[in-house]
């Protein structure tokens, strides 16, 4: 991201005290296929805490997000609770005309600035927690979500997360899921493992689509 507004720069040094050989929680999956940056993956149910964010761009929209999401899991929450930080940070468009609906998974996209419809930013809750165990949040904008057990493309890439980048490997991983006979079923999904500080060449992000077998 371009531009590193103070939570993010926050985020950062969260995620560098971690370490990189740290155990920073990443949601499990059972990998299908891998052909190059090319994955098919099965995740499991989860849960996220997530945040709408409107009226902000593609690179604005996380900085929005993450001091909501942040205040949650440092215990802006019922339960007071401390909740580890977990990686990616994902992100994904909400089309106007589906507003309110639950997050598409992990994580988070179908970038278009100035989408009416924002973006819905999510931390993924550790795996311990349950619909029933998971703190509940206190600010109105935040709100836990769930999806079920789904079948997951993923295309994985170095650098910056910019929107021109994440369109072109969006564009990359729809032409695969058509060589490979399988159907988009839910939106595009843009995530980020790394902090913003730490340079292109060693960033990880990954470029989602939730599919189906024809």
């Amino acid at each position: 991201m371009p531009r590193l507004q103070p939570r993010l720069l926050l985020l950062a040094g969260l995620l560098a005290s971690a370490g990189p050989a740290a155990a920073t929680e990443e949601p499990a999956f059972q990998l299908l296929e891998k052909d190059g940056a090319f994955e098919l993956r099965l995740y499991p149910a989860m849960l996220a805490a997530e945040t709408l964010v409107t009226g902000a761009d593609f690179e604005d929209a996380g900085n929005i997000a993450f001091g909501r999401l942040f205040r949650y899991i440092t215990g802006n929450n019922r339960a007071r609770a401390e909740i580890a930080m977990t990686a990616p940070v994902v992100q994904t468009a909400n089309p106007p005309a589906q507003r309110g609906q639950k997050i598409a998974m992990t994580a988070p996209v179908i970038q278009q600035p100035g989408a009416s419809g924002g973006y819905r930013v999510a931390f993924i809750v550790p795996a311990n927690y349950t619909l029933d165990t998971v703190p509940e949040p206190l600010d109105p904008a935040v709100r836990i979500v769930g999806t079920p057990a789904r079948l997951v493309a993923a295309i994985t890439y170095s650098g910056r997360a910019t929107e021109v980048m994440h369109g072109k490997k969006e564009q990359a991983l729809r032409a695969e899921l058509a060589k490979r006979q399988l159907a988009v079923a839910g939106e595009t999904i843009t995530a980020q493992y790394d902090a913003p500080f730490i340079p292109g060449p060693f960033r990880r992000n990954e470029v989602l689509i939730p599919v189906a077998r024809d």
